[in-house]
């Protein structure tokens, strides 16, 4: 693992985001089409399908990389990351959510 210092580490803007809206990407497998909250309305991508059914996602707060360059994705321009982990082989990956609600948008330090 390589070592990034404060400096860099403080340019990463992590947000609270609540996820509004679940929708299948056409064509994509693996990809979500995530309407999110975070103070502002955001869509990301994400690829989290063979892990999560739409209904379960709708309603979670995640922590989110908000300062992200946009990336197109199978036609979708992804404004933002929210956070996962995962085991080494990615059999499990499970959503970085929040115990206690905070509003959208709260920035994450």
């Amino acid at each position: 693992m390589d070592n990034i210092t404060f400096d860099d580490f403080i340019k990463i803007d992590l947000r609270v985001a609540e996820i509004k809206a679940c929708e299948d990407i056409e064509g994509a497998d693996k990809l979500y089409k995530l309407t999110i909250d975070m103070g502002e309305e955001r869509t990301i991508a994400a690829g989290i399908k063979q892990y999560y059914a739409k209904e379960d996602l709708v309603g979670k707060k995640i922590a989110v990389v908000a300062n992200l360059e946009p990336r197109k994705l199978r036609g979708i321009i992804s404004h933002g990351m929210l956070l996962a982990a995962s085991n080494d082989d990615k059999s499990s990956v499970v959503l970085l959510t929040l115990d206690r609600d905070i509003p959208n948008g709260s920035k994450i330090s």
